[in-house]
């Protein structure tokens, strides 16, 4: 089914609501425009080491957290159409899309995934797939281990957090491809990192990451327009 004409049908049904506000929208919007104008699109340079390249589609703060703590909770809703399209337009936008092969969003582990009933990282990955034609492979990377919430811990434990916390299920999947990794939020980067070399580790060509938010580090140069 066309993917216009099923949003419309669905909006029929369940009319479509910004994700952030919650006020009714168009069928094919992604946010109301009072809360897209507030919003901080990210501008900056961040390193993955390993990585080919890092892409954002905006600034982690309280305009955007909303739409994220929607996929968080378990509901989605409009967040996972909206934010998985800003983040292809960015893409889009780097000249990023014509560098994948196959896109591996952020795996969970298995008892968290069925707690909340989805990936949200998957969510929006397969948004991006979808609009490219690209393959999203969801279990060729996969977390083994149960971790501690990130964002409790600081740099330093973020990293020793996640080792071994994955592992590549099907290196045929990868070896020799052009990987995008993709996340809803990035932090340090340590959740990046750890993925970039296991999945180089295991034979891919490249690999290139992605997150629909960046936590800005206060010594990170980006432009932030002055709000009204």
């Amino acid at each position: 089914m066309n993917e216009k004409f099923k949003r419309k049908i669905l909006h029929l049904l369940f009319p479509t609501r910004c994700p952030v506000c919650g006020d009714f929208i168009g069928s094919m919007d992604r946010f109301c425009n009072d809360c897209d104008g507030k919003m901080h699109r990210y501008n900056g340079n961040h390193y993955i080491i390993g990585s080919e390249s890092f892409t954002a589609s905006f600034v982690y703060d309280k305009n955007i957290i909303p739409a994220i703590m929607l996929m968080k909770d378990g509901i989605c809703g409009n967040a996972g159409y909206a934010l998985g399209n800003e983040l292809a337009d960015k893409l889009e936008d780097d000249g990023i899309v014509d560098k994948i092969d196959v896109i591996i969003p952020v795996p969970m582990h298995r008892s968290d995934e069925r707690a909340r009933g989805y990936n949200q990282s998957d969510v929006i990955a397969r948004v991006i797939g979808k609009r490219f034609g690209i393959q999203v492979n969801d279990r060729a990377v996969v977390k083994i281990r149960r971790t501690k919430r990130q964002k409790t811990l600081d740099r330093k434990t973020r990293m020793l957090n996640l080792k071994g916390a994955y592992a590549v299920s099907s290196p045929e999947i990868i070896s020799g491809k052009r990987i995008l990794i993709v996340d809803d939020i990035c932090t340090t980067g340590s959740t990046f990192t750890e993925l970039t070399a296991l999945i180089l580790e295991n034979g891919a060509s490249e690999v290139r990451c992605a997150a629909c938010c960046y936590t800005l580090d206060p010594h990170e140069k980006t432009v932030i327009p002055d709000e009204d």
